[in-house]
């Protein structure tokens, strides 16, 4: 059984809009509240806990916060809890010697959400309800949804957020559903780049579509058109929404494209080889900091992780440090060439494009690193040592005998 997370657009009503609008701030208030008396806790030297905090923020809520009540309890308990998963990451980036961030305040507008979790498998009564195309939330009712439930199986929980001026709800499902994965599979070699997206050593790919260079001017446009307007105008609302609906669809079309890419690698393929980039270190140019981002490089390897493993594939992620676009797959000869040469020549003969020279030569070695690693393996059991076992006491006593 695995969980996978279908995110769908809701047609709430108007008062159902309210409620959702009203959860997140309930959601938002419990995690700035959490986050706030942690640290208190903390300075004061005391071991805060997001459970303590939990049965904490109950004991008060009813006296001091009683608007809680109107909306489901799910939403500042798991805001609680995702508390204490922020300093469960702050903490173990503090053990690997990592510069950690500090968990931080949550604002009104930013990535505003809230969660409802079903209980046990046998509980009587289930808070998230999926029925056709509709779903059933505590205290809310009935909502539409624009599509059905994708998979098939035990619906874990869903998140509600708001993104741009729409409603969206991610369902967590546990199913058995996996990609199918193609029968006869081989190894590729993937160059990530900004001309093209990805380029594979048998030869095809990804174009790059680079949505926010083709929406780059209307962004500018709607930009200055908000900073115009007053602010806490209604007109000023408006062109609000209308410029995070632009990013919104700048943000799908990079998503579909990064989607169809890794599920086509994962299903059909059984070994790929990728380049371990710095992404993080790329962004520091300033002449290709808006591209790289345009393109997804970090995402790329995410998606492509968690759907390998879903249909067995294997990822294996060559240095960073070895030269696949200056070497020569051919000869191995390795060439200085610079950014901006797109073709690679080599005085054996070889003539190519300088991403697909770079994809058979990670092809090569992702298929060397596989094979080093299964010897590992295979020597690695090959010299464990067999366990003992227990003498019978006449083979002992003539032992001692001969001795």
């Amino acid at each position: 059984m695995i969980v996978r997370v279908h995110k769908i657009r809701l047609d709430p009503t108007t008062e159902q809009a309210k409620y959702f609008a009203r959860a997140c701030g309930v959601a938002r208030f419990a995690y700035n509240w959490a986050l706030a008396e942690w640290t208190r806790q903390h300075k004061e030297g005391g071991k805060p806990n997001e459970a303590a905090l939990r049965k904490q923020l109950n004991s008060i809520k009813a006296v001091e916060f009683p608007w809680m009540a109107e909306v489901t309890k799910c939403a500042p308990q798991v805001a609680i809890k995702n508390v204490g998963l922020a300093f469960n990451h702050f903490f173990r980036r503090v053990k690997l010697g990592k510069k950690p961030g500090y968990p931080r305040f949550k604002r009104k507008g930013i990535r505003d959400s809230f969660r409802a979790d079903n209980g046990p498998v046998n509980a009587s009564s289930h808070a998230v309800q999926v029925v056709g195309r509709t779903v059933k939330l505590p205290r809310c009712g009935v909502v539409r949804m624009r599509e059905e439930l994708r998979f098939a199986g035990r619906v874990l929980g869903a998140s509600v957020s708001r993104m741009a001026d729409g409603w969206y709800m991610a369902l967590s499902v546990e199913t058995e559903e996996r990609l199918k994965a193609a029968e006869d599979r081989g190894a590729v070699g993937v160059d990530l780049g900004i001309k093209a997206l990805a380029t594979f050593s048998d030869g095809g790919g990804a174009p790059a579509l680079k949505p926010h260079r083709a929406e780059h001017k209307r962004i500018v446009r709607l930009s200055r058109s908000l900073s115009r307007k007053q602010k806490g105008s209604a007109n000023r609302a408006k062109a609000k929404a209308k410029l995070a609906r632009l990013h919104l669809r700048i943000a799908n079309v990079r998503k579909d494209a990064v989607h169809k890419l890794t599920t086509n690698l994962a299903t059909n393929y059984s070994t790929i080889g990728i380049e371990d980039l710095n992404v993080s270190g790329m962004l520091k140019n300033g002449k290709l900091a808006r591209a790289i981002a345009d393109a997804g490089f970090f995402e790329f390897r995410r998606q492509l992780e968690y759907k390998a493993a879903m249909t067995g594939a294997q990822v294996i992620v060559v240095d960073r440090f070895y030269p696949s676009g200056k070497t020569c797959s051919a000869c191995g000869a390795i060439h200085a060439i610079t950014l901006g040469e797109r073709v690679i020549e080599c005085g054996c003969g070889l003539k190519m494009d300088r991403d697909l020279n770079a994809a058979i030569n990670i092809r090569r070695q992702a298929l060397a690193q596989q094979s080093v690693e299964r010897k590992a393996l295979a020597g690695a059991s090959a010299t464990v040592k067999p366990a003992s076992v227990k003498q019978k006491k006449s083979r002992l006593h003539s032992n001692v005998q001969t001795t």
